[in-house]
Order: C-alpha cells, then structure tokens, then sequence
C-alpha cells in the first residue's frame, strides 16, 4: 500500500506541471483523459462496487449539463449553484429509475436496458424542447479565453484543465472512501451475492438505490464540466448510446471494480483514439467511424488477454496485491 500511495503521489505531481509544457491541441487530449477517467470512476461506483450494469449513463452526464448550462443563460445563475441543481436533478432521475427497477425485481441485462430506455427517452425529448434549443443545439456565450474567470467557468484551456484533474482527484477519493467503508462494503456484498447480502441482513433495495444516486451525482458534475468546456450542447451528442459506451470503456478496460483502473484505462483509451485519428489526418485518410472501431477492438482485445482490466495484471507484477488477494483493496 505503501507503494501505492507514492506512486499515486508522484502521478499527481507530474499531473500538475505537466500542462505547462503543451501545446493546446495536447492539453485538450489530456483534459479529455481526466474527464474520461472521472465519469469512468463515477460509473464504476454503480458498476464495479455494487454490481449494477449502466448502458444509459449518458443521460446523467446530458442533465447535468442542460440543467447548468439553461440556468446559467436563461437566468444568470452561477454555474457553482447551477451545479448543485444538476446534481439535484440527475439524483432524483437516478432514484426514479432505480425505484422501478429494484422494486419490480428488475436487475442484469433488463435493468442495462432499462437504463438505455430513459437515456434514449430523454434524447428524444430535449430534440424537441425549444427552451434549451431543441435538435438545433444550445449554445453558451464564449468570452475571450485568456481571461479566467473562475467564479462563471469562464476562461483559459489550462484552468479547465485543472477544473478536470480537480474532479478527477475528487472522484478517485470519494471512490476510495467508498470503498473502504460501510457503504463499500456492503456494495461489494450485494455485487459478490445479493441472496447472501440480503439474508445477512443487508437492506438490499436501500444500497442499490444509494449506489445508483452515488453514481448520478457524480456524472452530474462531468454534465457541467461538459457544457462550460465545449460551450454548446446538442441532444444527439450527449444522450446517444456512444457517449454512454465511451464512458463505460475506461473502467472496463481499466478494471472494473478497482481505483486505478478507470484511469489507467482512460489514459490509454484516449491516448491511442486521438493518436488514430491524428495519423489518419496527416495521411489524408479518412475512415468513417474509425473511433468506434478502435474502441470495439481494443474492448475485444482486453476481453480476450485481459478479462480482469490492464490495472490488476499490471498491479500483480508490481506487487501492489494484498496477501488475501482482494482486488478492490490493491487499488
């Protein structure tokens, strides 16, 4: 553990210089790698801890950034507090859907499905809800960018790009705390047996519920994060099931279930799809989709040589493992 912790150290020291010296189109890759790597960590808490399929989470990640983004250019509300509506929100869709699924008996395949329903659902909707633009897009006021104005979210790529290892420090400490808890633990119980958790006197519908709300509340801020980086939203984009794929792909890839792996997985996810398109771009080529086929063969790749996630083989050759083996304790 010891190891970790200085290895993790060391990481967020380099994290920190590192943006000073790049250029701007490489700042964006590494601001994407942070967020992929905070949604992919806001995912996990329902997924890898408590054993809950998400296809549609997406739709965390559109509300968040519809409801900050609207309040902020209809109203003039701080994006700060148009946060805390976002999140607000987002739990509330969380709790709904939960409920129905978990007090109908609805779990594996049907509740993933039940999650890409709203998702698609809610995509279709804000296509035609001409408040925040419909399937036109809505589009926020962008203010020269050498200006930070951190208070509106206004401002310079690098103070996004702080704004994203920010989050993504929050999110790896909120996961650890998690998991080393009560709460963790129970979650692990129901993803492990939910039978023997619940026999045990685990209130089984309870935790799912606080492991979906968790997870909401967390792809809420990315959601807001989203609409101050790009400054315009479209339904298409943001509620489609490929942004939900390409949330679920890091920790997957990564390691399901473990700290490091949402990371590392986006890290590499990211690194080689940008690295792809980039050679494609200087060669003239262009192949229609080819982020999606990089993705579909990286994820048959890592199913095939690596089911358990580039993070717990890696963890095992450096010694990062417990003696009892548990995967969520290396990290």
């Amino acid at each position: 553990m010891q190891r970790s912790r200085l290895g993790l150290l060391a990481l967020l020291a380099v994290l920190l210089v590192v943006p000073l010296a790049l250029d701007r189109y490489l700042l964006s890759v590494m601001i994407l790698i942070l967020y992929f790597a905070f949604v992919g960590q806001a995912w996990n808490v329902m997924m890898g801890f408590a054993g809950q399929l998400s296809l549609g989470h997406a739709l965390y990640v559109g509300l968040g950034a519809y409801t900050s983004a609207a309040l902020f250019q209809h109203f003039g509300v701080n994006p700060w507090l148009g946060m805390v509506a976002a999140v607000a929100i987002c739990v509330a869709m969380a709790s709904v859907i939960g409920w129905l699924a978990f007090r109908f008996g609805i779990g594996g395949t049907y509740f993933a499905l039940l999650t890409i329903a709203f998702a698609e659902f809610t995509r279709i909707g804000f296509d035609h809800f001409g408040w925040v633009g419909a399937s036109g897009g809505f589009f926020l006021k962008v203010v020269q960018q050498d200006r930070v104005d951190l208070l509106h979210l206004r401002g310079h790529p690098l103070m996004f790009y702080y704004l994203a290892l920010a989050l993504a420090v929050l999110g790896f400490l909120a996961s650890a705390w998690l998991l080393r808890g009560r709460l963790g633990f129970y979650f692990r119980a129901i993803r492990d047996n939910e039978e023997a958790a619940c026999a045990a006197g685990v209130d089984v519908f309870r935790y799912k519920i606080y492991a979906v709300q968790i997870s909401a509340g967390m792809t809420a801020l990315a959601g807001v994060f989203f609409a101050f980086y790009y400054n315009n939203l479209f339904p298409e984009q943001i509620f489609h099931i490929s942004r939900s794929i390409e949330i679920i792909l890091a920790p997957i890839i990564g390691g399901v279930g473990t700290l490091f792996g949402p990371i590392l997985g986006a890290a590499v996810l990211t690194t080689l799809s940008e690295g792809i398109n980039a050679l494609l771009t200087m060669s003239g080529y262009e192949i229609p989709g080819a982020k999606q086929i990089f993705y579909g063969v990286a994820l048959g790749l890592a199913i095939m040589f690596m089911p358990n996630g580039i993070w717990p083989a890696i963890a095992n050759r450096l010694g990062f493992r417990r003696r009892d083996g548990d995967d969520d304790d290396d990290g």
